[in-house]
């Protein structure tokens, strides 16, 4: 009996992943895919809010089919994996530097994109990769910092924090 369970158990556990894998492909095949169409703007939005329900109704269906169990297996084995690859609390300076570079090209880029977009090649007519690359980049950056570059970006939010400078020896 008790196998016959598990082995249920493990059918519900894949098929609520695969369901709620298809929530997260949906959108982000089913919208971009939409912009190749010529239908109206109108019916375009209009789509494009059905389809993003859509992407929430399969994530929560795919939640009900797995169980609780379930979820909180995923989530105990997702939070594992982000803490076994957390970036390093103390990171050299070499990396430190790069990773502000890093960081700091995005931002830049987006300041003065718009005034040298006449200059950058193909922006004006497709500006979406450059956005994601852009994302991409300060996504990594933040991983390349390290663990303290998170606690000097939640300090700016905390009014009472103070930031106390070392002396050079």
């Amino acid at each position: 009996m008790s196998k016959q369970i598990k082995v249920v158990a493990n059918w519900r556990l894949k098929l609520g992943i695969a369901i709620f894998l298809l929530s997260i492909v949906v959108p982000l095949a089913g919208v971009p895919m939409l912009s190749t169409f010529s239908i109206s703007a109108t019916m375009k939005i209009t789509v494009t809010g059905g389809i993003l329900i859509l992407g929430n109704v399969l994530g929560v269906l795919g939640v009900a089919v797995m169980g609780k169990s379930g979820y909180n297996y995923i989530k105990s084995q997702f939070f594992a994996f982000l803490k076994k690859n957390e970036p390093p609390q103390k990171v050299s300076r070499y990396r430190y530097n790069i990773g502000l570079v890093m960081f700091c090209i995005p931002i830049v880029f987006a300041w003065i994109s718009p005034y040298l977009a006449n200059y950058i090649p193909s922006f004006s007519t497709n500006p979406l990769p450059y956005a994601i690359a852009g994302d991409l980049l300060m996504v990594i950056s933040i991983f390349v910092l390290g663990g303290d570059f998170w606690d000097k970006i939640r300090i700016l939010f905390i009014y009472d924090a103070e930031a106390h400078f070392q002396k050079n020896k």
